[in-house]
């Protein structure tokens, strides 16, 4: 039988089948050694095959189709732990928060650059809108500016007020969505608006976890009412860039990429060579310091561990 993986809890993964029945599943041990490297050899949102256990309502996977995308997080201390958060999406939503708490622009952009380089658009919306005097709104507009500037659509909701709910509704129609975000910053709240009647409750990746012999994100795929699915995250504290090699990573950077040829040398870093396209951008104004930082702080964090 042939089915979408809906849930994964770690040994097990929940198969919604072509029948409209969910089996829960296991896998065979060749997938361990496929030269995935990863923890979770299959991820929420893959097709798979699989067949019934004798005598059983459980089932074996024998076979993973071929993916569309998929996006990887890495362990911040373990450089060789890495796992597939979720495959076949047609969009990620980041979930952040100026306060209460806030989001960093080194975890927003560390999260473009990973949907960038595994070619899936990246949404921004902006929680607790309700938290948000004249000051604060100016502020909020001008963390949009930086996004809105190079191409990534930003979006403001109060998911305890409802505000603006209609807008996301209309962006997940029909689509396969993912939803990741740092613990508190309301995602879960977001996403029980979403789907009225469930209670949905987001798990969190904790800083001993991270230190932990396993790194583990256990995803699940939600049908939304108006159509379309919603892939569930827990929160995450830090997101660790996987895969992407330091002279890479400039053609994730929306911004960078369209200067990259226009530096002096080929193999330019953009980060003290002389003729850089890149740096006389950042010193001109044209791209954002906030934006530089991150991908200095990338690039270092990479070149460590290549």
């Amino acid at each position: 039988m042939q089915g979408l993986v809906i849930k994964s809890t770690g040994s097990w993964y929940q198969v919604h089948a072509e029948n409209g029945i969910d089996y829960d599943c296991r896998i065979k041990g060749k997938f361990r050694i496929q030269g995935i490297q990863t923890t979770n050899p299959i991820a929420v949102g893959d097709q798979v095959d699989f067949e019934l256990e004798p005598n059983s309502d459980n089932g074996v996977i024998n076979k993973l189709h071929d993916r569309k995308n998929y996006i990887i997080r890495k362990s911040i201390n373990l450089s060789k732990q890495a796992q597939i958060i979720a495959a076949n999406m047609d969009q990620a939503f980041l979930v952040v928060t100026l306060a209460s708490p806030r989001t960093s622009l080194g975890f927003i952009d560390r999260f473009l650059a990973t949907a960038e380089a595994y070619s899936i658009p990246a949404v921004l919306i902006f929680n607790k809108l309700d938290l948000f005097n004249e000051d604060g709104l100016a502020i909020l507009d001008d963390y949009k500016s930086i996004y809105e500037n190079i191409g990534y659509p930003c979006y403001t909701v109060s998911a305890l007020e409802g505000t603006n709910i209609p807008q996301i509704e209309g962006l997940l129609k029909d689509k396969t969505t993912l939803f990741s975000g740092h613990s508190g910053v309301g995602k879960s709240s977001l996403i029980n608006v979403l789907l009225p009647g469930r209670s949905i409750k987001t798990g969190e990746i904790s800083e001993a976890s991270d230190k932990g012999q396993h790194t583990t994100t256990f995803a699940e795929m939600h049908t939304l009412p108006f159509g379309g699915y919603l892939i569930d995250t827990p929160g995450i504290r830090e997101l660790g860039i996987f895969d992407i090699r330091p002279e890479e990573l400039g053609h994730y950077f929306r911004e960078m990429r369209a200067l990259l040829n226009q530096c002096k040398f080929n193999n330019c870093r953009h980060v003290n060579e002389p003729g850089c396209a890149v740096i006389k951008a950042v010193e001109n104004g044209e791209i954002e310091i906030s934006r530089y930082e991150s991908y200095l702080s990338i690039y270092n964090g990479n070149e460590t561990r290549a």
